[in-house]
């Protein structure tokens, strides 16, 4: 059985994650029993969601263990199967970690996934047409529920989620808008994810500012936001919100390390009788099929072209994980592993 290096959490963080809160180690894959699956990792996801875990906090999920492999999706080859759905070969997704290898139970429903990349690359497996992609169709479809013509806003715009809520949004015939860190994101947005429009959050120092800015892309408020930073960016949009509106949060990045994350203006959920829900796309696998589908089209005829921000080497992932938490990367971060 091959060496497998993996990154596990050493300690919590106290404050801002560092680099100093993960191990590299060094163990040697176990023999495979009945039913079990070895697969050989291309490709790991990284996602916002894991700060959450590195805390030791009542929180959706259980926090990650100190000294065991880190949580993270994963897509790559079965290298050697003990069971009789996977052959050596076949391409699959799941849930194998910070690591090279995973022993998987293949009789373990939802733990892997076979995938076909005859027009989708494996890698997109991991952001376009997989998590990140359900995500967004879910929050749009299930709880924003434009209807054409529709003014819809998302913040973290060019990430994995990010641009594809904007390709759902544009085939539903809503103006998407996007918010993004830095003039090269909101070009992106505009010119390849087929954004109508998207500020750069940078520029402004203040809710009102940002406001000012969205009064000017969005003449007829906002209809339906997807959340994914808070702070700042909530209070902007929230003063701009039409009667009725409907937001749908999926994450806080803005709040990952700890620090409170109060609302400047609550009482505007109130005047505008807004609708505001917070959601786990994987308490929701029933639109998966559905979601996957549609997200796959979109990626096989151009209408969604995703960018990848891509590290070398399982060494190289905590590192890259710190880049994606202060916004370095452009669109999905992921890690090369083969």
């Amino acid at each position: 059985m091959p060496t497998n290096h993996q990154i596990v959490l050493d300690n919590r963080p106290q404050g801002e994650a560092t680099v100093d809160n993960f191990k590299l180690v060094t163990t040697d894959t176990a023999a495979l029993k009945d039913g079990q699956v070895l697969v050989r990792h291309h490709f790991l996801s990284l996602d916002p969601y894991m700060r959450g875990r590195m805390n030791d906090s009542k929180s959706y999920a259980a926090s990650q263990a100190l000294g065991e492999v880190m949580i993270g999706g994963t897509v790559g080859e079965v290298v050697e199967s003990m069971h009789p759905k996977f052959k050596v070969g076949d391409q699959v997704v799941g849930m194998g970690g910070w690591q090279e290898f995973s022993v998987v139970d293949a009789n373990q429903v939802g733990a892997l996934r076979k995938v076909d990349t005859t027009h989708v690359p494996l890698s997109y497996y991991l952001g376009a047409v997989g998590m990140p992609g359900v995500t967004a169709w879910y929050g749009l479809v299930k709880l924003i529920n434009p209807k054409a013509g529709d003014t819809v806003v998302v913040s973290a715009a060019t990430g994995a989620v990010g641009s594809a809520f904007g390709a759902l949004a544009k085939a539903r015939g809503c103006r998407a808008v996007g918010i993004a860190g830095g003039p090269d994101k909101c070009k992106y947005a505009v010119e390849e994810l087929g954004f109508d429009a998207c500020i750069d959050y940078k520029l402004h120092k203040d809710a009102y500012s940002l406001a000012k800015a969205l009064k000017d892309v969005c003449p007829k408020g906002i209809d339906g936001y997807f959340e994914n930073v808070g702070g700042m960016v909530l209070d902007a949009v929230l003063l701009r919100m039409n009667a009725f509106g409907r937001i749908a949060v999926c994450g806080m990045i803005a709040g990952y390390d700890g620090q409170p994350l109060p609302l400047t203006n609550p009482a505007l959920i109130l005047v505008n009788r807004l609708k505001i829900e917070g959601f786990i796309v994987s308490e929701h696998m029933e639109v998966w099929p559905e979601a996957l589908t549609e997200l796959g089209t979109l990626v096989a005829t151009g209408k969604l072209r995703p960018r990848e921000t891509v590290a070398e080497g399982i060494a190289s992932a905590p590192e890259a994980f710190m880049g994606l938490l202060k916004g370095r990367n452009f669109g999905k971060q992921l890690v090369k592993l083969i």
